[in-house]
């Protein structure tokens, strides 16, 4: 509960932090409403729409309506996918809007002594620091290489734990070993005569418990023609802690980064996380109120593509791709699509795999319910959209699922193994699959 300090304090702040040009700017149309999982899947509540927490958000800043429990379980409740944005008439900067909300409430709410604990230990004492990420993902190796994994599902401990996380417990992709984590390249040559030369930002998550995902991007960069930098300073894009109400840690992250990237002569800044991508796409408006990191955050997002953007760029799709005969459907990741506008390039480069079959999913550009932490804080949400999702994902036939994002992969192997699909239908990084239809085509050539 907050106290009424805490209700007067979080008001005042709204009004000093959130535009109210902006708020204004939503004319209440409905256009964001079918483009709203939550809002569809709360059996279409306004106040879990977009123009329902905007109204809200502005109640609060002309002090209508108090910044109570209700209030933030509104914004909370959201995804944050941000699909309401490219459709929205008057371009609401929603997710600005949203982001900002949640900080203020974050930052003047009494937390338990065990949330504040956590919290403090996962945005201040894990992930600003890698080797620390490693540390943690290395544990995570030990108990899958070494039995405790086995031992955990025959003694049922795991039925201790709710169903969605049990589930993803067993979805989770193996982890490469400490010492594999901690010896990672600074440079690779192109393999063909070069073409552009980049830098690769290679995440957190993205380097250790999906290590492997990075190491296909950097395969496929170098055999499309890059010569390849991985600054070995920069850190975690900041992302958590920006959707979590911990602006200030995002901060130290963003300008950790910029600093990292900046003095680099490179064409591009390659990620391959949608949502990692994102979050560096709007360096410029986290660092707004200094105007000097702002510049230069505008300068760090002007170079950075997706993976999937360089190689339509450098005519991967071109070369010969081929893989056994199969079906492959593609699930957007929301914030590639809504914030870095990458939508046609992932299915330019799955449509040119031979020997295959590409099935468009229908909504395949609403959220999978994966959001970050999305899933774990608030599962009952998540599981109804991510039903709804393996529904249109049956409705293609498809044996391959493809995303490019590692919480839409971990989703969807989720929803895969919910559905006791597992036999029949198997879900992959853009990245991963692309190796694998480069490498299949080379291995055919040569027989």
């Amino acid at each position: 509960m907050t106290t009424t300090k805490e209700r007067e304090t979080i008001q005042w702040q709204f009004k000093e932090r959130l535009s109210d040009d902006e708020l204004l700017n939503c004319m209440r149309c409905g256009f964001c409403l079918p483009s709203c999982p939550t809002y569809i899947e709360s059996g279409f509540q306004e106040s879990h729409s977009p123009r329902g927490r905007l109204a809200v958000m502005k109640g609060v800043v002309d002090g209508f309506i108090e910044p109570d429990e209700d209030v933030e379980r509104s914004l909370n409740m959201c995804l944050g996918c941000r699909a309401c944005e490219p459709v929205c008439p008057s371009g609401v900067n929603y997710g600005h809007l949203l982001e900002e909300a949640r900080d203020v409430i974050n930052q003047n709410k009494k937390h338990s002594l065990v949330v504040r604990t956590v919290r403090k230990a996962v945005f201040k004492g894990l992930f600003p620091y890698q080797n620390r990420v490693q540390a943690v993902t290395g544990l995570l190796g030990f108990y899958q290489r070494f039995g405790l994994q086995k031992v955990a599902h025959k003694s049922g401990m795991m039925k201790l734990f709710p169903d969605s996380l049990s589930t993803m417990e067993k979805v989770l992709p193996p982890v490469p070993s400490l010492k594999e984590m901690k010896n990672r390249p600074s440079y690779l040559p192109a393999k063909i005569p070069v073409k552009k030369r980049v830098a690769f930002f290679s995440g957190c998550i993205m380097d250790t418990m999906f290590m492997r995902t990075n190491d296909s991007t950097m395969k496929l960069l170098q055999l499309a023609g890059c010569d390849i930098v991985i600054p070995s300073n920069q850190a975690c894009c900041g992302a958590l802690h920006g959707h979590s109400g911990e602006k200030n840690g995002a901060k130290e992250l963003a300008k950790r980064n910029i600093l990292a990237f900046d003095e680099l002569d490179v064409d591009y800044i390659i990620t391959n996380a949608g949502g990692c991508g994102a979050f560096l796409m709007d360096y410029d408006h986290l660092l707004k109120d200094e105007p000097t990191w702002a510049l230069r955050g505008k300068e760090f997002s002007k170079k950075l593509k997706d993976i999937s953007s360089v190689l339509i760029e450098l005519e991967f799709d071109k070369q010969m791709l081929s893989l056994p005969d199969q079906v492959i459907t593609y699930q957007d990741s929301c914030h590639l699509r809504n914030v870095m506008k990458t939508e046609a390039e992932p299915r330019l480069l799955l449509t040119a795999i031979q020997n295959t079959e590409y099935r468009e999913m229908k909504n395949a550009d609403q959220c999978c319910g994966s959001a970050g932490t999305y899933n774990i804080v608030e599962s009952d949400m998540s599981m109804k959209i991510l039903d709804s999702k393996m529904k249109a994902t049956r409705a293609t036939e498809a044996t391959t699922i493809v995303t490019s994002n590692p919480g839409c992969l971990l989703q969807m192997k989720l929803g895969i193994e919910r559905e006791g699909l597992s036999d029949t239908l198997r879900a992959v990084h853009i990245a991963d699959l692309l190796l694998e239809a480069a490498q299949t085509s080379v291995g055919e050539m040569e027989r």
